[in-house]
């Protein structure tokens, strides 16, 4: 009998195709059941019949199925995928408008700060009563997170349950490959170390062939034009910190105080390379609310196709099902997971993002040893923060939150601390419809 792998947020059109389409290419899934589950019927009458072209196209044995009943969906589920927005796009605005009326250029908002908090505290209720259901209905399923904030998510759950969850994020491999095509190398020819925390990652060693590639990679930063332009924020930080970072220059230029603090170095860093282009606000909430405007034309695009890709992507889910479950070979990726000692100088409870081999026996994280101190002081210090926020839900306390914004680099680079707390009361009042778990929202 095939596997079941259940998709709860499965409208996410393209996260649902890629990892269905991996998942599919491995001989051991392809006679699979995908259970697909979303509250939006729409996406996800389309959803299932894009998978059911992936499987006609081929000419595999699995099978598709749809519901809106998450129950029904999970019931005997071996692998399961999250990738949901709480709230739509429509509130996820709000995490970005309302710090711009107090100065702060957010260009993404979804990892930390004011907006990845806020965010977090949306979705977490919604998370912890899925693992609930996994608990009941598939408690040996293997649960893989794709929905951000992935480090505080991925805490909240993991500090509440003893199903075997752990959160995913491309920026590891994705700039991998990005540092090998910059310096010439084909990816199966890269091997790297990476460790950190979500979004703030660190290559401690990265190698072509076997020999270090660090050589390389600076001199293309500092010699290239067209390099060094790619990623200001990313390149400036590996000049001054030693060590070249996972996330993209837009991404990262909101979690730091030295990039959006000013309109000059907004121009300057964050505006012609940041990997979003331009890295304003604005021009991020535009796509995100021209997407949702358009998720019928783009679904449509794809069934129109007359050709459909079927090779295997980079994305680690389908090659993780495989190891633990499929044909077993071990396979070695970049996972979000409590620290619990891995990386000796952060503290114990952070949530970090660190190499796990995964094979038959489960997931099993590897030793990293210590950070080089400013690695460690750069992600210690916003794991401590998230751990405010975490505790906030977990506690129902939204003083926390104020402490977790009050931190916040970029944030406490602009505000004072009367402005933060008044901002941060504005945004849970915004917000209060997801809150009812909170016991009070007055800080």
């Amino acid at each position: 009998m095939g596997k079941k792998f259940t998709f709860i947020g499965a409208g996410s059109l393209g996260f649902t195709l890629a990892l269905a389409r991996d998942i599919l290419s491995f001989d051991a899934f392809n006679d699979c059941e995908i259970h697909l589950m979303d509250i939006h019927e729409g996406r996800l009458e389309f959803a299932k019949k894009a998978i059911q072209r992936l499987i006609d196209t081929g000419k595999y044995a699995g099978s598709v199925h749809a519901t809106t009943d998450r129950k029904k969906a999970l019931e005997g589920a071996d692998g399961v995928l999250i990738t949901i927005l709480q709230g739509g796009v429509d509130v996820w605005r709000h995490d970005i408008e309302i710090p711009k009326t107090y100065g702060i250029d957010i260009n993404v908002g979804d990892t930390r700060g004011p907006s990845g908090v806020m965010r977090f505290l949306r979705t977490a209720p919604v998370m912890l009563d899925i693992i609930r259901d996994v608990e009941k209905l598939c408690p040996d399923a293997i649960v893989l997170n794709y929905t951000n904030p992935m480090a505080m998510l991925c805490s909240y759950l993991q500090r509440q349950t003893k199903v075997s969850v752990t959160g995913l994020c491309h920026s590891v491999q994705g700039t991998a490959h990005m540092l090998a095509r910059w310096i010439g190398a084909k990816n199966d020819e890269i091997t790297f170390t990476c460790a950190g925390i979500n979004h703030t990652s660190f290559y401690l060693d990265f190698k072509w062939n076997g020999k270090d590639a660090y050589p390389l990679i600076l001199d293309k930063v500092m010699n290239d034009p067209e390099v060094a332009n790619e990623e200001q924020v990313r390149n400036e930080m590996y000049l001054q910190f030693g060590l070249y970072p996972t996330e993209s220059s837009g991404h990262n230029s909101e979690y730091l105080p030295w990039f959006r603090k000013r309109a000059d170095l907004i121009e300057k860093y964050c505006t012609h390379g940041t990997g979003w282009n331009p890295g304003h606000h604005a021009y991020i909430l535009n796509e995100y609310l021209e997407a949702n405007d358009t998720w019928e034309e783009r679904f449509g695009e794809f069934l129109s196709k007359e050709e459909v890709d079927l090779e295997r992507g980079e994305e680690y889910a389908a090659y993780i099902f495989n190891a633990l479950f499929g044909d077993g070979q071990p396979f070695l990726f970049n996972g979000n997971h409590l620290n619990h000692g891995i990386i000796s100088n952060m503290q114990p409870e952070a949530c970090i993002e660190s190499p796990v081999w995964a094979s038959p026996t489960g997931l099993q994280p590897v030793h990293v040893g210590a950070l080089p101190d400013n690695i460690a002081l750069l992600c210690d210090m916003s794991a401590r923060i998230e751990e405010l926020a975490v505790n906030a839900a977990i506690e129902g306390d939204p003083w926390k939150i104020f402490q977790a914004n009050l931190f916040d680099p970029l944030t406490a680079s602009m505000l004072s601390m009367e402005e933060i707390k008044e901002m941060t009361q504005v945004m849970l009042t915004k917000n209060a419809d997801f809150l009812g778990y909170f016991k009070t929202l007055n800080i």
